[in-house]
This record gives C-alpha cells, structure tokens and sequence, in this order.
C-alpha cells in the first residue's frame, strides 16, 4: 500500500501543475493577438452559420441540427480534456469568426469567458446547462458546485439540442423549418439511444462500478447505476492514503475487476489501483470525437458495450 501511494505521489507532482494552473501571460498574449487580428477576422461572406463548439458532443449535436446550413469548428482537440485545455491563438481565430459559440457550462470551459469577450460582440453564447437538471457536487469547477458532465444522459441531451435548435433558428429564421425537422429526426434516434441504454442495463449482473473521474454521475442517474468510487474526485485533486484505501476496499466487495479509467486522462495511477486489486483497466470515453466514436451516439454505444463486457 505504501508503495502505490507513493505511485499516486510522483504522478500528481509531476502533473498538478500542468492540470490545475493555466498560465495568466496565455491569457494576455491571445487578448493582445485578438486585438491585433479582430479587424480582419470578421465573419466571412457566406450564408452558412459560423459555429464553434467547445466538446466534441456540442459539435455533433450542432452539425446534426445544422446539416448543410452552418459550418461547425470544434475547439477541443478530440483525446484532450476539457479540464486541462489551455487555448490557443487558433482557438482566439476560431471564435472570432464565429456567430454562435456552443458551450456545455457549469463551470466546465473555465478558459471560455474571457475570450469569448475578447471575441466579438456579435457573439451569441449557448449555455447548454441552463435549465438542465443538474447534479450538485462537493467538488467546484472553476467555481461552480455542480457536476458539468450531464451531456452523458441522453435524455438531458435532448435539452441541449433543442437549445441548439432555437440558437439557429433565432439567427437563421428563414431556415427555422429545418433546422426543426433535422432536429426532430435527431431526437427521435436520441430516445431510441436511451431505450437502447436502458434494456442493455437491465441485464447487467452488476449495478456498481468504479471510475477515475466523476463523469458518469448523470448516466449513472438515468440508468440506475450506482458509481461506488472515484479515484480522483475532483480535477486535480490528489487522492490520499485513505481515498485508495477505500477505493481498493470498494473494488474487492464488487468483485468485476475492472477499473474505468478515460481515454482523456493517464490510465497510469488506474492500473496500479487495478493490479493492487488484481483486476483490469477499461477505457471509458466521455467525450468521443476520436476513430470509431466520432458521433456521440457511437460514443454512447461505445461506453454501453465495455460497461457490459464488464458488468454484464
């Protein structure tokens, strides 16, 4: 036990400060590049909606909704994650040009606000989270006590694409008839997701399980599953002695033998606790956008069929 604590150890001190500090002069050089760029950075001539999305999830949902009428950028590079992100002089670019920005909020784009300032005027911001059902958490991110990770229930992404839909249509009303018809075709498959979800759970053999990262409170939620630990509890934060205590604890009552790290995150400290155990790691992916998981339903489907492998 001491010995894998002492993994956990050289892991975080050579990773907190990457995670937990994004750098203030970043921050000064893109507000300095955006007032150097802005003027000839406006919108291009065209008719398509111009639009950013902050997670690859928002992207899809924008692109589903939108079809051939918006141009849709994603700011997140497919495999990074949101809690780690640092923008770019491209991610200033991007959102400069754009007329809609897509944003899960809750506290999740911590980079977002002061760029999206800096952006344009003409901006329009969709909080996806307002509205949402959201779950309260113990852990803040960047200040807000909610957990940001509710796109992972599909019925609560139905919400997010009819925001999407009337972001578009408000913008764009000559087009409103479609963006309202590829909008409804598209919920439709989301409910068919979500019964999809539901039957495959209901054979599961085993209702608990243990993650890295607190994403999959609101499937878990939705489906009647419960997540029995977390390693890393909130971002950044470094388990304790006791914390994986508790986890190993957790994961030997269970007896599935797999720990659920994410594709966005080190597997490392995960397989320590996994061999400690003497189970296995699986890699979840909460927010998709890579091969094989280009679409969030791909993505959904993903995640459902390594919980089954594991649980089932």
């Amino acid at each position: 036990m001491y010995k894998l604590y002492h993994v956990f150890r050289h892991h975080y001190s050579a990773t907190l400060q990457r995670r937990m500090k994004l750098p203030q002069n970043r921050f000064f050089f893109l507000f300095l590049l955006s007032a150097l760029l802005l003027p000839g950075l406006s919108q291009a001539a065209g008719k398509n909606l111009k639009v950013v999305a902050s997670i690859a999830p928002l992207a899809d949902f924008a692109r589903e909704v939108g079809g051939d009428k918006v141009d849709v950028t994603l700011l997140l590079p497919p495999g990074a994650s949101p809690h780690t992100y640092e923008p770019t002089p491209r991610t200033m670019q991007e959102i400069a040009r754009a007329r809609i920005f897509l944003k899960i909020g809750a506290g999740l784009e911590f980079w977002a606000d002061k760029l999206v300032a800096a952006a344009a005027r003409s901006l329009l911001t969709v909080d996806c989270s307002k509205g949402a059902p959201l779950i309260r958490s113990q852990h803040s991110h960047e200040g807000e006590n909610v957990d940001p990770h509710y796109w992972l229930d599909p019925l609560t992404a139905i919400g997010m694409v009819r925001k999407i839909e009337a972001a578009f249509s408000g913008l764009d009303p000559a087009d409103a008839p479609y963006y309202r018809k590829r909008a409804s075709a598209y919920i439709a498959e989301l409910n068919a997701l979500d019964l999809q979800i539901a039957e495959t759970v209901k054979t599961f053999r085993v209702k608990e399980y243990v993650t890295f990262h607190p994403a999959w409170n609101y499937f878990s939620r939705r489906y009647g599953l419960t997540v029995a630990g977390v390693i890393e509890e909130g971002p950044g934060k470094e388990p304790t002695a006791r914390h994986i205590d508790r986890i190993l604890a957790e994961l030997r009552r269970l007896k599935i033998g797999v720990v659920f790290a994410e594709t966005q995150f080190s597997p490392k400290i995960a397989e320590a606790i996994a061999q400690e155990a003497g189970g296995r790691v699986l890699m979840l992916d909460p927010i998709g956008g890579t091969k094989g998981r280009e679409t969030y339903v791909k993505m959904m489907r993903y995640n459902l069929s390594l919980m089954r492998k594991a649980m089932g």
